[in-house]
């Protein structure tokens, strides 16, 4: 964790910018999707920063840029929602979803887990569909559905009990999670109700679900012994 947190301070930096400078969603421009995505945007420069050796050797690591990257369009989209764009935010992030649970692999299985995300998805899709209408109904379902894999996949890694387990795992893991936090925060918003402070909530757990993840691609310890284990 030492080593790498300097390569972190340009995007504490840049996440500090966007919570000071806290420009208005009222009026979207191209300077405010720039402040947004300036903190995704260190963090690719954190994965880069580790070499292009390294991104091409590791699959999970290049899928977890490639992920960051529709992150950012996904942003700028929803920049501009109130002018239409919230459904292509919400495809770059579904694509995003689909990168990560691929970087994060389907070993260890963990059906439990899998069981346990599928309920919490489940019940956050039968809270929301009471509100939902037209596209929606069928779009949300699929998002939930892809996060809700993603979050698997991610718990999955971290097998604590039989301590088969890294920082990164641990890393992604909690990364999910908050991801999670911050997306059932922007629907409940979004299509339910106003949720007090939700801009705050939604950026807060958003930068902090990314920067977790992109240190969950950085190996601290040999992949193949690491599967063996498990």
């Amino acid at each position: 964790v030492k080593s790498e947190g300097p390569k972190l301070v340009p995007f504490f930096k840049a996440t500090c910018v966007y919570f000071v400078l806290w420009l208005p969603t009222s009026s979207p421009s191209w300077f405010s999707a720039l402040i947004k995505c300036l903190p995704i945007f260190c963090l690719w420069v954190f994965l880069l920063a580790h070499g292009i050796n390294f991104l091409v050797s590791h699959r999970s690591a290049s899928r977890i840029l490639a992920g960051l990257i529709f992150s950012a369009v996904g942003d700028a989209f929803l920049i501009w929602q109130e002018q239409g764009y919230f459904i292509h935010g919400l495809l770059m992030f579904a694509i995003t979803h689909i990168l990560y649970s691929s970087a994060f692999g389907m070993k260890p299985l963990d059906l439990k887990a899998g069981l346990l995300m599928g309920v919490v998805s489940s019940c956050c899709y039968a809270f929301l569909y009471s509100y939902l209408s037209g596209p929606f109904t069928y779009l949300v379902a699929v998002y939930i559905a892809l996060i809700g894999f993603m979050g698997w996949r991610a718990v999955a890694g971290v097998q604590l009990c039989n301590d088969l387990w890294t920082w990164t795992k641990l890393s992604a893991c909690v990364g999910a999670m908050l991801f999670m936090v911050s997306d059932l925060t922007i629907a409940l918003d979004e299509f339910c109700f106003p949720v007090p402070y939700s801009r705050f909530i939604i950026m807060a757990t958003y930068y902090a679900a990314q920067m977790l993840i992109a240190l969950s691609a950085v190996e601290t310890r040999d992949e193949e012994d690491f599967r063996k284990r498990s």
